[in-house]
């Protein structure tokens, strides 16, 4: 065995059928695109959700309700959740980069703070928002709460 006898795998080298390159390859003439009509046509491109000219899926469901452009998101974190925190790494200082850092958060978004659990840590905590709840329980212990 030596280099002129070298092939590859059966199977494994496939010839790439080359459309519109005369009629002589075989696929000259129309290019695989058949005879006449839209998609036999340069520049065609179909839109999403295109049904033929049939309705559209989007346009038959009946829409209702009231969908706010302004609505801010926020990203949840409960009280139980930043008492484990104190537990764990003994922080009385809780801030956005801090959050992010321990993955209760992700960067980029609003952070709320929510009263679910028991607070018995003083921090002092920075937040986008923060629920009625959650300010008392926070205040109740000492600590202070920070709107960015």
């Amino acid at each position: 065995m030596d280099l002129s006898n070298i092939k590859p795998a059966k199977g494994a080298v496939r010839r790439k059928k080359r459309i519109a390159r005369g009629e002589g390859g075989g696929t000259g003439d129309t290019a695989t695109r058949g005879h006449k009509g839209q998609k036999s046509r340069s520049g065609y491109s179909r839109k999403s959700g295109f049904e033929g000219g049939q309705m559209s899926l989007a346009r038959r469901l009946p829409k209702y309700g009231f969908n706010n452009r302004n609505r801010v998101e926020y990203q949840p974190v409960n009280l139980s959740a930043l008492q484990t925190l104190a537990d764990d790494k003994g922080l009385s200082i809780v801030n956005l980069t801090l959050l992010i850092e321990h993955g209760l958060v992700s960067k980029n978004e609003k952070v709320k703070i929510l009263g679910k659990g028991e607070l018995k840590a003083k921090l002092d905590v920075s937040a986008h928002a923060f629920s009625e709840t959650a300010v008392k329980a926070i205040e109740a212990n000492g600590g202070t709460v920070n709107r960015i």
